[in-house]
């Protein structure tokens, strides 16, 4: 089989871009205002439309995702050790180690992939501060049962939520559990600001914190307060996002729109397992499947032979973040203490889901996978 060309491979996501003409205007009020960054008006209406849309009391815009975690650290004061998944992008830990913090990993739940609150507990000691959770692929953890943990032991929760932009429990949106949740605006991403981030909190004192340490802790021109960093989201990156906002519903529903493809195709080939649908509002920003011994193809053996038909599926997440050279050695890091982590990232394949992926190309998809020999 030939190899595909770039313009036929495809890729698991692909950033929703507006019609470039949609941008002109954006960018000639920029030119026009000459200020770049430093909160301008387009930082300021988004942040305020991202409350609106959100449901949100506070949010905070970064340039990034994982300053947004580097910072969300700082501003509760967190030292000592934090509870935390093995299984997610590197970034989650990454954030720990950077504010001189030790990641204790536990383990997952076996359904939802998230942090397994029957783990927690266990993993407590005298230097516990904090909990760092993760909405994997979106999928709302157990945050009741997690919050209850950590009143009991004078814990903070601080939700890596770069997975779930607008996803919505029983009780209304995620975002407003735990002490601060973080989100990504990355390229990959459900709704995206070619890069970028956010804190969403829940007062105005805990925002302005954030927002002196995002901006090397200035207060004012001769004043500063905290040894903070330069996060600050751009104008352009702003605008973008403001035009981005306007297309994220139309988006969600077409994510939508291929979950059910995928579910309905897949629900009776043996040895492939979908995650289950939770209940609220998801926003479909994967599709992980596992694969089980009794698919006829290994986990790798599908990888490799979705990529020959030009289909770049990716195997998130594996290796685990337990597995890599600066983790690895921690006593919390075994993977004999990992099992259900270590057995996911052994079997899972998330499959291409974006809004611009054609019929004809869920229908290949689709073919490789159920037609395995």
């Amino acid at each position: 089989m030939m190899p595909p060309t770039e313009s036929r491979k495809i890729l698991v996501t692909q950033p929703v871009l507006p019609p470039l003409d949609a941008f002109i205007p954006y960018l000639e009020q920029i030119w026009e205002s000459r200020q770049l960054t430093n909160s301008g008006p387009f930082h300021q209406q988004l942040e305020q439309a991202l409350r609106d849309y959100l449901g949100v009391s506070q949010i905070a815009l970064f340039t990034n995702g994982t300053l947004a975690l580097v910072t969300a650290l700082q501003a509760l004061r967190i030292t000592g050790e934090v509870i935390t998944t093995p299984y997610s992008f590197v970034a989650t830990a990454h954030s720990l180690l950077w504010n001189g913090i030790r990641p204790v990993f536990v383990d997952i739940d076996p359904v939802t992939l998230n942090l397994d609150p029957d783990r927690i507990e266990a993993a407590i000691t005298p230097h516990t501060t904090a909990i760092m959770p993760v909405h994997c692929y979106g999928h709302p953890c157990e945050v009741e049962r997690i919050q209850k943990i950590a009143d009991n032991y004078g814990l903070k929760v601080i939700y890596d939520a770069a997975h779930a932009f607008g996803v919505h429990g029983q009780d209304g949106n995620i975002l407003n559990h735990g002490d601060l949740s973080v989100l990504s605006f990355h390229a990959t991403k459900v709704f995206n600001t070619f890069e970028g981030g956010a804190i969403v909190c829940h007062d105005a004192k805990t925002k302005q914190r954030i927002d002196h340490l995002k901006n090397f802790g200035f207060v004012d021109e001769v004043t500063v307060v905290a040894p903070g960093i330069n996060g600050k989201m751009s104008e352009i990156m702003a605008a973008f996002g403001l035009l981005q906002l306007q297309g994220i519903d139309a988006a969600l529903h077409k994510r939508q729109t291929i979950d059910a493809r995928y579910r309905a195709a897949l629900a009776d080939v043996k040895g492939i397992t979908c995650l289950p649908v939770r209940e609220g509002r998801a926003n479909y920003a994967y599709f992980p499947i596992l694969v089980g011994p009794e698919y006829p193809l290994s986990r790798d053996t599908l990888y490799e032979r979705l990529r020959e038909h030009g289909i770049y599926a990716r195997r998130y997440f594996y290796p685990l973040i337990s597995d890599f050279p600066m983790y690895r050695g921690m006593p919390s890091a075994a993977p004999e203490n990992l099992p259900v982590a270590k057995a996911a990232a052994e079997r899972v394949i998330c499959l291409p889901i974006h809004p611009g992926l054609s019929e004809d190309q869920v229908d290949l998809v689709l073919r490789v996978v159920v037609e395995a020999d």
